[in-house]
């Protein structure tokens, strides 16, 4: 259960924001909204990390390997992403839109599974079934309305967001603070200026401090925890729990703000949470065998063996301020040995390996 936590953390932030948003952005230019949403999670990231301070515990971008991913993953899911959906919105009624959404949950499992070589097992792809039924439901499943380009326009924003999640995965095993603050400032200011060059009009400023906090919680904390979530789970099971970001989007409006509480609400909420207790109770378990893989990332320090993935040996200066006799979090290139052993796990950084039975 505590691996799902981050994801599960970071649906019920974004849900939270969807119907918040809604409220606000009226106020002001779509391009001008966005814009301040990220400029909030900036904010947000950049007091966490001042909070956090330099622990030493997580590995840092390593600029000159991750900036091509890191280049993709801003530029398809801060910039154009967010681009092609307010384009596609403009030409969709919201049912339609919202159904239209549902994809980047597809595009980021077809991803996964086909380009990633990630692994989500029968029960995993009946939990993945169910929550995107469940988001159907919820949308109303209506394609009414709609044109064809809306719908092609939307189509292509979530299959950019399907890319940059799986991009995002693949640099999970960096300091997720440092990713989630690179990501949200390299959204926020190219839209900020493209807001101003277009002469969007911004909201009043009481409404711009409402949308900075929003964009505080719904996305920048909320996709710290994302990328926590992508390094413990990996792209395929990070995407079913985060497509129960509409449901809780759903309750929000029903509990806090009064919206009625309709038939197709509780249809989804039963769909989705009998999904996410069949992917949370999923104890994928077999022999495999791990290659020797050299990398650098967080990892646990655990003098009695306890994970057998990190049993490798250390310099003083890796122990440096350590007991080496203590069990401790710390971040350091290191070697894994081969080794063969049964667990539990799923397709995480150390677990990627072919399957010939589920």
């Amino acid at each position: 259960m505590a691996r799902y936590l981050p994801g599960l953390l970071a649906a019920l932030l974004f849900g939270c924001s969807a119907p918040l948003i809604t409220l606000l952005a009226g106020q002001g230019g779509a391009l001008a909204v966005a814009a301040l949403l990220y400029l909030g999670a900036s904010l947000a990231l950049l007091v966490v990390r001042a909070l956090a301070g330099g622990s030493g515990a997580e590995t840092p971008i390593q600029w000159r390997v991750d900036l091509p991913a890191l280049a993709g993953l801003t530029l398809l899911g801060g910039v154009l992403g967010p681009w092609l959906l307010v384009l596609g919105l403009e030409r969709l009624p919201a049912a339609a839109g919202a159904l239209m959404l549902n994809l980047e949950a597809v595009f980021t499992l077809l991803i996964a599974v086909l380009v990633g070589k990630e692994h989500l097992g029968r029960r995993g792809v009946l939990a993945a079934s169910l929550t995107l039924a469940g988001a159907v439901v919820l949308s109303r499943g209506s394609l009414g309305g709609a044109s064809t380009s809306g719908a092609l326009l939307i189509a292509a924003a979530t299959l950019a967001w399907g890319i940059d999640n799986n991009l995002s995965q693949r640099l999970s095993l960096r300091d997720p603070l440092q990713l989630a603050g690179f990501k949200a400032t390299c959204a926020s200011l190219p839209m900020l200026l493209l807001a101003w060059g277009l002469g969007q009009p911004f909201p009043p400023w009481h409404v711009s401090l409402q949308l900075l906090l929003v964009g505080a919680l719904g996305y920048g904390i909320s996709i710290w925890l994302d990328f926590l979530a992508l390094r413990r789970l990996g792209a395929a099971r990070e995407a079913v729990v985060f497509s129960t970001a509409p449901f809780v989007g759903a309750i929000f409006a029903v509990v806090v703000l009064r919206s009625p509480l309709s038939t197709a609400l509780l249809g989804a909420a039963a769909l989705m949470a009998f999904g996410v207790v069949l992917l949370i109770g999923e104890e994928h378990s077999h022999w495999h065998r791990h290659r020797s893989q050299h990398h650098d990332h967080r990892h646990q320090h655990s003098p009695d063996g306890a994970d057998p993935h990190h049993d490798h040996s250390h310099s003083a200066e890796q122990l440096a301020g350590h007991d080496p006799a203590q069990t401790f979090w710390h971040a350091h290139p290191h070697e894994h040995a081969p080794i063969e052993h049964s667990h539990s796990h799923v397709s995480d950084a150390h677990h990627r390996h072919p399957h010939t039975e589920d």
